[in-house]
């Protein structure tokens, strides 16, 4: 993995504005953090934070887990999205893509009790420290599939994260996604996905950590999501927030490190020449 200063020079340099914060600690501490981000012209927009939402014996961990990635915040600036999402389960991770089409691996009723009870605890905490939260749908957790979205909306007053390529690998439409769930919507992730390596990775029966490997999210406008139709959807919204490029994937090598960074040059392209950013 390429180090802190190497990922926000590259940031940098492709011409975006912002950075999540990735893995607390790992962009910086409570001493460097902001330094790092100043220096680099980049403002901190969230921070992913996995939570057990679904197992109230781990809550008061994951949510003291939480108050430190606040921290950061506090001394990160800015206005960043608390990005809530479900910690999932080793099931879910055997079956990326899968609950879309058998429900059976997916919460009971008092399963989704809980977990509506946990999303409210830990939003709870993240407005108590003045930061909006938003909730992460997310490959190989509890609330993957466009059926477990509907059931978090119902359940809970949090926010919605879109995430077009996990929300397209889980079955979804994000372009339907955007018009349905708009007022929800307070975040945005873009991201591509190849649904001849998601099928690949269904047939074989294979993990999330697999499917990174294999390269199931790619760069923009090479993979399958009608993202043309979803930045024309977007135009016509009332939404006014960041958006975040994603293209989740697992480094094995420093070439690996280098294709990511020239990836994200050309993601930046992309974004100018169709949606105008």
């Amino acid at each position: 993995m390429p180090d802190a200063e190497t990922v926000l020079a590259a940031i940098e340099s492709a011409g975006y504005k912002g950075t999540e914060l990735g893995p607390p600690g790992y962009l910086g501490d409570r001493e460097t953090l902001r330094g790092r981000l100043e220096q680099h012209n980049l403002a901190l927009v969230g921070g992913y934070i996995p939570i057990r939402l679904s197992e109230p014996d781990h809550w008061e961990e994951d949510l003291t887990a939480m108050s430190r990635t606040l921290d950061l915040f506090e001394v990160g600036g800015g206005s960043p999205k608390a990005v809530l999402a479900d910690a999932g389960s080793d099931e879910r991770i055997r079956f990326p893509g899968r609950a879309a089409s058998d429900r059976s691996i997916g919460l009971d009723d008092a399963g989704w009790r809980r977990l509506a009870d946990g999303v409210g605890r830990a939003a709870e905490l993240a407005r108590g420290r003045d930061f909006e939260p938003t909730f992460h749908h997310h490959t190989a957790t509890f609330v993957e599939a466009p059926w477990e979205i509907e059931r978090l909306l119902e359940l809970t007053d949090v926010g919605l994260l879109l995430d077009t390529g996990h929300l397209a690998l889980g079955g979804g439409d994000p372009t339907a996604a955007l018009r349905d769930w708009g007022e929800r919507i307070n975040h945005l992730h873009v991201k591509d996905v190849r649904n001849d390596v998601l099928a690949g990775v269904i047939a074989d029966r294979a993990d999330m950590p697999e499917a990174w490997r294999r390269g199931v999210f790619c760069e923009l406008g090479t993979g399958d999501v009608d993202l043309d139709s979803f930045f024309s959807e977007l135009a016509r919204s009332r939404y006014s927030g960041w958006l975040v490029v994603e293209q989740d994937m697992v480094p094995q090598s420093p070439q690996d490190v280098a294709e990511a960074e020239a990836s994200q040059v050309r993601n930046r392209a992309w974004l100018t020449e169709h949606a105008g950013l």
